[in-house]
């Protein structure tokens, strides 16, 4: 049975939660997709980067709409120079929309002075958790900033195009030897693009993924494109399943990279399927 008809099954028989909120059952752009009633391990959350195009204000207004309560923050909307004061409101803001600010990233690392950087704005913005791409000639500098600052530091495999880390393969054999708080932002739909299981390498690398960029696409393969969260290629039930078998307690962040000037409706469909995923699965 392919996985299209395993999937079209699953919908028509067990995906009960995919609420009537969603933007795929109604015509209303700002429907919400309730959460779920299963309570996981891991929670889902947002990777800033979804919101490229929108500024704070808009971003926590769609946050909250979908009652996602984790983000990991972009320099877009909290610069890395942001003194404390800058980043005490910023707190306060996302407060007010129930949500938290759980890691900083992506952050491009191509200087050890940028490196530095990142994990001074780390500190000052009061996460444990970096996302991040360094050289892979500074990665014993990498090891020694992660035991001064005792921050981790998830490097993030982007793909095909990436010719530093395209998979989770090639990534964690690079880090395997370093500091355990040296791991992977696992991009999921970057993985299948570059022909590697998702579901596979979660189990494989289970002990090395601290974030998780949640996403599917539409072909696995380079030219593949990021799409609604059940409408791809990618199992998204059995990723779901993998992730309690491993018992993964990281974020599960959307990282939504389609229709970026106008995602809400787009969001919204993935945020209820995967709620309903996750109900349906019980």
């Amino acid at each position: 049975m392919s996985n299209h008809t395993t999937r079209r099954k699953f919908m028509k028989k067990g995906l009960m939660g995919v609420v009537a909120g969603t933007a795929i059952a109604t015509s209303s752009p700002y429907a919400s997709a309730a959460p779920s009633a299963k309570e996981d391990p891991f929670h889902l959350g947002f990777a800033g980067y979804t919101f490229v195009h929108f500024n704070l204000e808009e971003t926590l207004e769609m946050i909250k709409k979908l009652e996602v309560n984790f983000l990991c923050i972009k320099d877009f909307h909290l610069p890395l120079d942001a003194n404390a004061e800058t980043i005490k409101a910023f707190h306060a803001q996302l407060a007010a929309s129930n949500v938290t600010g759980y890691a900083v990233g992506p952050i491009y690392c191509r200087t050890r002075e940028e490196m530095d950087r990142a994990f001074e704005y780390a500190k000052r913005v009061g996460v444990d958790l970096i996302v991040g791409i360094p050289l892979h000639e500074d990665l014993a500098y990498l090891d020694q900033k992660v035991k001064q600052y005792n921050i981790r530091f998830a490097i993030h495999n982007h793909g095909p195009e990436d010719k530093l880390y395209p998979n989770a393969t090639v990534t964690v054999n690079l880090i395997k030897d370093l500091d355990t708080r040296i791991g992977l932002c696992f991009d999921m739909g970057h993985n299948i693009r570059d022909g590697h299981d998702p579901i596979a390498d979660l189990k494989k690398y289970k002990d090395r993924i601290f974030d998780i960029h949640l996403k599917n696409v539409t072909a696995a393969a380079a030219e593949g494109k990021t799409c609604e969260l059940g409408r791809g290629v990618i199992d998204i039930p059995a990723f779901v399943k993998m992730l309690r078998k491993v018992k993964y307690n990281g974020k599960v962040s959307l990282e939504y990279e389609k229709d970026m000037k106008t995602p809400l409706q787009g969001i919204s469909e993935s945020v209820g399927y995967y709620r309903g995923v996750v109900d349906a699965l019980g």
